[in-house]
């Protein structure tokens, strides 16, 4: 399968996605991104690289899983829904995307992303951890964590993550860890939060510590990262378009 082009855009329909790279490209971008890893002194094998293909067209599916990535990340569930659907509407027998909630997400939204999504990366009030276990029970989850202390990020705050593991566990999903997002300024050090937020999964017996993305992945990944969400480095710059969710 190979990747066509953007939907049309059309009067009333929002800026189109930005274009795809061709599959060489995103194999060598690949290769760069694991390299990266590799110099920041990390086995690339030990890190889970999720590729995001928030912005891009549907298409990116297919790009990603002909160069070897299986795991997909998706911040908007319409966006996450669109390329469901266009894989379903004729993608040939090959690896199924493992799809990877990591946006900021709505309850309302749980329902009609419970049946794909394979891990949810952003759970971080109890409300959300209860519908995703009355929509998806047993899903693997992340409890997502502020580890910044910025008003407008997701992720509850260090304080309440023990209490908030505690209860996904409890309503019977498989926490395998923690997420978090780098400070959005660029002169703050991500690595205050990155350690904080390692400790964290340390200190509550879990496995999974997925922070890290394009700009700031070998800080994420020497501060003990297993699993990195890039989007940019693979896939190229994303145009602007309206949040549907």
């Amino acid at each position: 399968m190979t990747a066509g082009p953007a939907a049309a855009s059309g009067p009333g329909a929002g800026p189109a996605p930005s274009p795809l790279p061709d599959l060489d490209e995103v194999v060598r971008r690949l290769a760069a991104v694991r390299a990266r890893i590799a110099a920041a002194g990390v086995d690339p094998a030990a890190v889970t690289v999720v590729g995001v293909t928030k912005g891009k067209p549907p298409p990116v599916v297919a790009l990603a899983l002909a160069a070897g990535l299986v795991d997909l990340g998706e911040n908007y569930a319409q966006e996450l829904l669109d390329k469901v659907r266009w894989c379903e509407d004729g993608r040939p027998d090959g690896p199924v995307p493992r799809w990877h909630a990591i946006g900021r997400l709505q309850r309302n939204k749980v329902r009609a992303l419970a049946p794909y999504v394979a891990v949810w990366q952003t759970l971080d009030r109890p409300e959300l951890v209860d519908e995703v276990a009355r929509r998806a029970p047993g899903a693997r989850v992340l409890v997502q964590v502020n580890g910044t202390d910025e008003a407008d990020k997701g992720g509850c705050a260090p304080g309440e993550v023990a209490a908030l593991v505690d209860r996904a566990a409890g309503a019977g999903l498989r926490v395998e860890g923690l997420m978090t997002v780098g400070p959005t300024d660029p002169d703050r050090d991500p690595r205050i939060g990155f350690e904080l937020v390692r400790g964290l999964v340390d200190r509550l017996g879990l496995t999974v510590c997925s922070m890290g993305m394009t700009d700031d992945l070998e800080a994420a990944v020497a501060c003990g990262s297993t699993m990195v969400r890039i989007g940019t480095a693979l896939f190229g710059p994303r145009q602007a378009r309206p949040v549907r969710d």
